[in-house]
């Protein structure tokens, strides 16, 4: 016989992991709200929302995300919670290459990497190279959870999705960690590529040993050759203006004066 308490409201629990959202959308950022989408086209839309409440209730009472696997915990009715495990299909180590190697040949993909950010065009960058940043088919997914109901996403896994889209709010780079690239591993490739497409910078010329020039150490340095910069004439703008004659008297020779005299500075008092 099952348990009456089976199909009754959830027990409440203090500290599980509860949703910022109190109302409306809980993504916030345009990749977390392009998972919740995605999720939405499988048709899963009004399953999920059953778990919004348990994800506002704190019903969850951890997450954690790993290479192509998301497993926690969601208090359910029952006394023993249930395990809710969420499978993505990770890229292979040479597609991560490929993946990488466009990453670092754009300077603003990189960039926005580096600062924690998500690219806005990286979507369009992945499937330039044929492959898919979310899932585009929900046989790029695998949901169980423990729990009796037989659908698929119950609300204990619709909780955990929507808790999960919130963490990609704040680290974007747990949806490539999903995928099989973390963080750390992901960075150092894209400031190793980086390096590599920059090239090294000259190295600065080093001064030879004291040793090898105590003979020239006190002796002073050689005198430049290069010949001093002739300082530009105070009245060259007016050759510009070629002959301007105003009834027969030069009106540039005029200025040339005025030019010549305030370069001059004031007349000194003998």
């Amino acid at each position: 016989m099952s348990d009456w308490r089976e199909y009754g409201p959830p027990i409440r629990v203090e500290g599980g992991l509860q949703a910022r959202s109190r109302r409306g959308r809980i993504a916030q950022t345009w990749w977390s709200q392009r998972f919740i989408e995605v999720l939405e086209s499988f048709g899963m839309g009004g399953r999920l929302q059953r778990g919004k409440r348990y994800a506002r209730a704190g019903q969850v009472l951890n997450l954690s995300v790993s290479t192509s696997l998301v497993i926690g915990l969601v208090q359910g009715s029952r006394e023993t919670p249930y395990r809710v495990r969420i499978g993505m299909k990770a890229f292979s180590p040479a597609e991560w290459a490929r993946i990488e190697e466009a990453l670092a040949g754009q300077a603003l993909f990189a960039a926005k990497l580096l600062a924690g950010e998500m690219p806005a065009g990286i979507e369009a960058e992945f499937e330039r190279l044929g492959l898919r940043l979310f899932p585009d088919t929900m046989r790029e997914m695998t949901m169980d959870c423990s729990c009796p109901d037989w659908e698929i996403p119950c609300k204990h896994l619709a909780a955990a999705c929507y808790l999960l889209a919130e963490s990609f709010d704040e680290d974007p780079f747990q949806i490539l960690a999903w995928r099989g690239r973390g963080r750390e591993e992901l960075l150092d490739r894209l400031r190793s590529l980086r390096g590599t497409v920059a090239g090294a910078a000259p190295a600065e010329p080093q001064a030879p040993p004291l040793a090898e020039s105590l003979d020239s150490f006190w002796t002073m340095p050689p005198v430049s050759t290069t010949p001093a910069r002739e300082s530009p004439r105070p009245d060259a703008l007016l050759d510009q203006l070629g002959p301007l004659a105003v009834e027969g008297v030069d009106v540039v020779e005029h200025l040339r004066e005025a030019y010549r005299a305030m370069a001059s500075g004031p007349d000194q008092e003998a």
